[in-house]
């Protein structure tokens, strides 16, 4: 295993899915706090290969990953970065093929922060684990559909939430004993379509179902914001994460999403998580925790009247949460299918192919079909259950 070890002071951290959104934020963190952190190898799809050789020259990382991607192209790319930032001997190992992300998050830095979209994210996350390195997940995903695979890899606090609402929760669990834990609170947004009966929901297009009013996110997400898929995954999430049993796992809506999450204690006593509505906090807990990083984000100006709205949450214009509930109950390949049947039908959204109301419709309907296999739940076991669900959910939508 190559030796990427920092100063004592420091953590050497690979970013996986260094492009996307919390991938940028991530670099931008460690480049503002470079005795606490070095990056040292990076990957991504390949869909900004200049972005990737920018960062790459910046940090000067041992290693990046692509995807997909020419090699030879890339390497060029690089070169040219590295000669116009004064380092033209600069080159770092690259990698690319389909299991870069996994070599990348097996290269033994002290932190791998999983920014991946998608279930695609489970194999970086087990190489992680595997590798002893401490987990910053962002990538929800892969938790989900491993569920007890994931776990079962994962040393005590290998894993360290990135999704706001869990790291709010993760904080909020240090002011009690997990023995005085009543409930978790999960905040939600609402989205774009907060108030909107279903009827209404059936005309709304996928320009208007990007416009998140908080957060600015890829289509995938964004998208799950909009239906609610998002925080159903993030119920199972709190689940796994958390060892709380589902019946203990609230949703409420805060549209202002100040409030990132919250624990509510055996004695009445609600401790919440409260910040500006951006991801900056729980990228920088997610590398350093348990100890936080100086001036992450700006503080809230209490010095300005804000109104802080809570509402319950819309179960028969949003049921997307309680399917959610029903297959992480059900356990096993179930979550997996609800995620991959929920992928296919939001490109199906954005193709134009289904109406919005469509999207979770047309999940039910796969999960209902499904039947889980028997025995302990496998990486192979989890894969084939998402092709299945991606071949049905592409039979119902060819039918409408």
């Amino acid at each position: 295993m190559t030796d990427f070890s920092a100063t004592p002071a420091q953590r050497s951290v690979s970013v996986l899915g260094s492009t996307g959104s919390i991938g940028t934020q991530a670099m931008d963190i460690v480049r503002r706090n470079p005795d606490r952190f070095r990056v040292v190898a990076l990957s991504a799809g390949g869909r900004q290969p200049r972005l990737i050789a920018q960062q790459a020259v910046q940090a000067r990382v041992d290693l990046v990953g692509l995807a997909a991607g020419d090699a030879n192209e890339f390497r060029a790319m690089v070169a040219d970065e590295a000669r116009a930032a004064g380092a033209p001997s600069y080159l770092p190992e690259i990698v690319i093929g389909p299991d870069a992300a996994e070599q990348v998050a097996r290269c033994g830095a002290d932190v791998v922060l999983n920014g991946i979209t998608g279930s695609i994210g489970l194999r970086p996350t087990m190489g992680a684990l595997e590798a002893g390195s401490t987990l910053a997940l962002a990538n929800k995903e892969s938790l989900i559909v491993g569920g007890p695979i994931v776990k079962r890899a994962a040393a005590p606090d290998q894993i360290v939430p990135v999704d706001s609402e869990h790291s709010a929760i993760a904080q909020s669990l240090r002011a009690g004993s997990r023995s005085e834990v009543r409930r978790l609170i999960v905040t939600a947004s609402g989205g774009p379509f907060r108030g909107l009966p279903f009827d209404e929901l059936k005309k709304v297009s996928p320009e208007q179902a990007l416009a998140h009013p908080n957060f600015a996110m890829g289509k995938v997400i964004t998208t799950n914001s909009a239906t609610l898929v998002n925080k159903g995954l993030e119920v199972i999430e709190a689940h796994l994460l958390f060892d709380v049993p589902f019946e203990r796992i609230d949703v409420v809506v805060h549209p202002q999403q100040y409030i990132h999450s919250m624990v509510e204690f055996v004695d009445g006593a609600v401790v919440a998580q409260i910040g500006l509505p951006t991801m900056l906090v729980p990228i920088a807990l997610g590398l350093g925790w348990p100890d936080r990083v100086a001036d992450a984000e700006t503080p809230i100006d209490w010095t300005k009247a804000n109104d802080w709205r809570f509402e319950p949450l819309n179960d028969d214009a949003f049921p997307a949460v309680q399917l959610a509930r029903k297959v992480g109950m059900a356990g096993s390949t179930y979550p997996a299918v609800y995620n991959a049947a929920n992928e296919e039908c939001v490109t199906a959204f954005h193709d134009g192919r289904i109406n919005f109301t469509d999207i979770i419709e047309t999940v039910s309907a796969v999960v209902d079909a499904h039947s889980a296999p028997a025995g302990e739940l496998t990486i192979d076991g989890v894969l084939e259950a998402e092709s299945w669900a991606r071949r049905h959910a592409q039979q119902l939508l060819d039918r409408r």
